[in-house]
């Protein structure tokens, strides 16, 4: 999945605290063959798990994101400002930093409306310029108002940091069911599977003890095309 659609997903998942667990399963298509995709919501945590192989984990707080790497037992560390250097180093190349400064991104009401799984749904879009999606809302989904709390927990501030122009959430009156992302030359479709809120474990969130930390390479040494990562013991900055 190409990352622009990717970090979009997970950014439609971070939650706060003081909030009933949430467990999403998404049907995604359009970057290689259909997969389904489980997203776990805990207070101000998030776990996507997306690619068999591969285990995201959020902090909605601080914006840090950790990848663990199921086959090998590793541990990929990303702070919130790694990410937002390495977003802005990539943009930089790319040329987009320009044509995004110019983007004031807002979610708004087409007035449209369609059954969508059986749910009369209202439709919304997103233009961030080189990120744009629609939605399909369904304000009658069941218990769409716990449901959507956590989606409204979504840290517009904290993404805008991190230059991903994510739309706030509050602007939806309902539980998007259906989401068409284009982004990064890649369209995305996601489809809600199924949601239930009952508790999940805290374990969910914390890596396994026997997974060993690796090292993130500097964003300018890859795109020059620089080393691969090194290990690091647990506890390195």
């Amino acid at each position: 999945m190409k990352i622009a659609g990717f970090l979009f997903l997970l950014g439609s998942c971070i939650a706060s605290t003081a909030r009933a667990d949430l467990t999403m399963v998404q049907k995604v298509e359009g970057a290689g063959p259909a997969l389904n995709m489980t997203i776990k919501i805990k207070d101000d945590r998030a776990r996507i798990d997306a690619n068999p192989g591969v285990v995201t984990i959020i902090d909605g707080k601080s914006g840090d994101m950790i990848n663990l790497m199921l086959d090998q037992k590793k541990i990929v560390r990303i702070s919130a400002d790694k990410m937002k250097a390495a977003v802005e180093m990539m943009n930089k190349y790319s040329g987009a930093d320009k044509k995004q400064g110019q983007v004031k991104a807002n979610i708004v009401a087409t007035g449209k409306k369609e059954k969508v799984d059986g749910y009369d749904t209202e439709q919304y879009v997103f233009d961030g310029g080189g990120f744009k999606a629609t939605y399909w809302v369904a304000p009658q989904y069941p218990n769409s108002a716990a449901i959507l709390k956590q989606l409204e927990a979504l840290n517009p501030q904290l993404w805008a940091a991190n230059n991903m122009n994510m739309p706030d959430y509050h602007a939806l009156n309902g539980v998007p069911i259906k989401t068409v992302v284009s982004a990064a030359g890649t369209q995305l479709t996601t489809t809600l599977v199924s949601v239930n809120l009952n508790r999940i474990d805290d374990a969910e969130f914390v890596p396994p003890k026997d997974f060993q930390e690796v090292k993130v390479p500097d964003i300018g040494n890859l795109l020059q095309g620089g080393s691969e990562t090194k290990p690091q013991s647990k506890g390195s900055p």
